[in-house]
C-alpha cells in the first residue's frame, strides 16, 4: 500500500505555528552563524579595510605560511593541545557525579548537593579569575598561607607555568562540574524502576545494578558527548586563558584563541588572523567527522 504524503507547502500550512515560533532562532543562527562566513575569503586575501572583502588582493595560502613558519608556532599548537585533552580527561568526572548523586535516597540531601555542584557555574570568568588570584597570592594567598603556616616555602603559583594548565583545568572542573551532570541525571531519570526491581529481587548490589543497569542506559548520551567535545579539541576557552595570562607563565598559556585575539584585534592584521582562526576550525571539524565516523561503526550512536 503505497502511502501519499502531503506536499511540504502544505505540512508547513498545517503546523504554521511551530514554524513561526521556530522562525526567530532560525533568522538568529542564519544572521550570526552563516552570513558572517563570507568573510571566510579574507583568509587567503591580503585584506585591507579601504578595499573591502572582494577588492582587497588574493594572497593564496601566504597566511598559512606564515603561521606555520612563526617560531613559536608549534608551542601554540601544543598548549592549546594540552590544554584541551587535559580538561577532556576529565570528562568521566561528570559521569561519576552524576551516577552518585542519582544514588542518592534523601531528596532533601540530594537538592541540596545538585544546588552547591551547579552555583560555580552562575559565577562568571572574571569572579572566577579573580577569586583564583586571591587564593593563589604569592605573598597573601590563601594557599601560601597554609603552606607557610606548615613550614613550606611560598609558591608563586600563576607566575609558573607548569602550573597554568592544572589550575585551568581543575578550577574549570570546580565550576562545571555540577552543570554537566544535568543531562546523566535526566537520562537516568528515565531508567525504569522495575530494571531496578527485578535486580533487586536478583539480589543485585548496588554496584551491579549501576555498573548494569544505569552505565548502559547513559552509554549513547555519553558517546554524544563525548563526540561533541572532540569536536571542539582546539576551542579552548579565550576568556579564563587570556585572564590567567602573564608574561611568566607565557610559555604555557599562549594559545591559537589569544594568539589570534592578540594579531587581530590588538594588532590589526585580520587576514593572518581569520587564517589561523580557519586551521582551528578545520581541525576541529575533521576530528568531528573522523570520531563520529568511528563511533557510528562501533556503537551504531552518532550525530549524523
Amino acid at each position: 500500500m503505497r502511502i501519499h504524503r502531503k506536499p511540504l507547502w502544505r505540512r508547513i500550512f498545517d503546523y504554521w505555528q511551530i514554524y513561526v515560533l521556530m522562525l526567530p532562532a532560525v533568522v538568529h543562527i542564519f544572521l550570526f552563524n552563516y552570513m558572517p562566513m563570507y568573510g571566510v575569503q579574507i583568509a587567503f586575501r591580503n585584506f585591507k579595510t579601504k578595499l573591502g572583502f572582494f577588492n582587497s588582493p588574493w594572497v593564496g595560502l601566504k597566511w598559512f605560511e606564515k603561521f606555520f613558519n612563526y617560531p613559536h608556532c608549534w608551542r601554540i599548537i601544543k598548549n592549546t593541545l594540552t590544554l584541551s585533552l587535559y580538561s577532556l580527561a576529565t570528562f568521566p568526572l561528570a559521569i561519576i557525579a552524576a551516577l552518585l548523586i542519582n544514588e542518592l535516597r534523601s531528596s532533601r540531601f540530594k537538592k541540596t548537593v545538585q544546588m552547591i555542584t551547579y552555583a560555580p557555574h552562575f559565577i562568571s570568568t572574571v569572579v572566577i579569575v579573580a577569586m583564583l588570584n586571591l587564593f593563589m597570592n604569592q605573598s597573601a594567598g590563601l594557599f601560601n598561607n597554609v603552606i607557610a603556616a606548615l613550614g613550606g616555602t611560598r609558591v608563586d603559583f600563576l607566575g609558573t607555568a607548569a602550573y597554568f594548565p592544572h589550575i585551568y583545568v581543575w578550577s574549570g572542573v570546580w565550576q562545571g562540574l555540577g552543570w554537566g551532570t544535568i543531562i546523566y541525571l535526566a537520562t537516568l531519570s528515565n531508567v525504569s524502576p522495575e530494571l531496578h526491581e527485578a535486580a533487586y529481587i536478583d539480589g543485585a548490589s548496588r554496584l551491579q545494578i549501576i555498573w548494569h543497569i544505569n552505565i548502559p542506559a547513559l552509554l549513547p548520551t555519553i558517546v554524544i558527548m563525548l563526540i561533541m567535545r572532540c569536536g571542539s579539541i582546539l576551542s579552548v576557552g579565550f576568556e579564563k586563558v587570556y585572564l590567567l595570562q602573564n608574561p611568566l607563565n607565557l610559555d604555557a598559556s599562549e594559545i591559537i584563541s589569544t594568539y589570534t585575539y592578540e594579531l587581530g584585534l590588538l594588532g590589526g592584521q585580520y587576514s593572518y588572523s581569520t587564517a589561523i582562526g580557519l586551521f582551528n576550525t578545520l581541525v576541529n571539524v575533521t576530528l568531528l567527522i573522523i570520531v563520529n565516523t568511528v563511533s557510528k561503526k562501533l556503537s551504531d550512536t552518532s550525530l549524523w
